[in-house]
């Protein structure tokens, strides 16, 4: 269903992009459809295309790129407005260096933003962002804090909660969500209740595994598309726990624990 956001536009509930050609001019093996509420990882090595495809979606590619895709929402080509508006975009991006350069506090932001999205409930949804934000961050932070003084993951973690919680792009870009300092898993969650067309470069096996489905690329296009098997649930579960308990050591040695006496080990000191 075509919908309208925040901004009265034309919210898209599908996206395409169409087959294009990899860097050898060879034509691409398919194109691939999006829908709201799905989550695509794209996966290959350094150099095999991702940034090139999640580039071709952020500029709305219309034949006019090194790799030949067009893309379409729901069915039809943007208009100008759509392709090249500086505000009201429907395509949010993320990446591991992103950070905060408003001089600013959390709150303030927070609820600022939520009255520029003309919410019903201003404050509400401001300490819900909030709260969602401090779910994500390693490190904890205060609503008083000013946003140039947060650290890597907690300027992530924000703006992670914020694009889920209160923007309303349909379409959010993510390029290696598992460097960014945040907990991945709840992140992941957070993004698919939202509701939106996510599209995530990641070397994470983990994330790899938890999308609803991966594209696998290689000498810059797309070779092929991945439903997540039965099998795979298995093995998922199995690095899940893995990470879980690599997670529980490390905050123990953060917070000086001797690891080597088991869950229940005592502080280490120097002998």
């Amino acid at each position: 269903m075509t919908g309208q956001g925040g901004e009265g536009v034309f919210v898209p509930r599908t996206l395409a992009l169409t087959a294009g050609r990899d860097k050898s001019g060879r034509p691409e093996s398919c194109g691939v459809t999006f829908a709201a509420g799905q989550v695509t990882a794209l996966l290959g090595p350094t150099g095999s295309g991702k940034s090139r495809f999640l580039s071709d979606i952020e500029s709305m590619a219309q034949g006019d790129t090194p790799t030949g895709r067009t893309l379409l929402l729901d069915g039809r080509a943007p208009d100008a407005d759509e392709r090249f508006a500086l505000t009201g975009r429907l395509v949010a991006q993320l990446t591991q260096n992103m950070n905060f350069v408003l001089d600013m506090g959390v709150r303030d932001f927070l609820l600022t933003h939520a009255e520029s999205r003309g919410a019903a409930e201003p404050r509400a949804v401001a300490e819900r962002v909030f709260a969602a934000a401090n779910a994500l961050a390693g490190e904890p932070f205060g609503p008083d804090g000013q946003l140039t003084q947060l650290s890597g993951g907690q300027s992530r973690a924000l703006m992670i909660a914020d694009t889920a919680l209160l923007s309303w792009s349909p379409v959010l870009l993510i390029d290696e969500i598992e460097n960014a300092g945040v907990d991945k898993k709840k992140a992941l969650e957070l993004l698919v209740r939202s509701d939106k067309i996510v599209v995530m470069a990641t070397h994470d096996p983990v994330l790899a595994l938890s999308a609803h489905r991966r594209l696998v690329f290689e000498n810059g296009a797309v070779r092929a598309v991945q439903e997540r098997s039965a099998r795979e649930e298995g093995v998922l579960a199995g690095l899940s726990a893995m990470e879980a308990e690599i997670s529980r050591v490390r905050e123990r040695l953060r917070h000086g624990a001797d690891v080597g006496h088991g869950p229940g080990g005592g502080h280490g000191g120097a002998s």
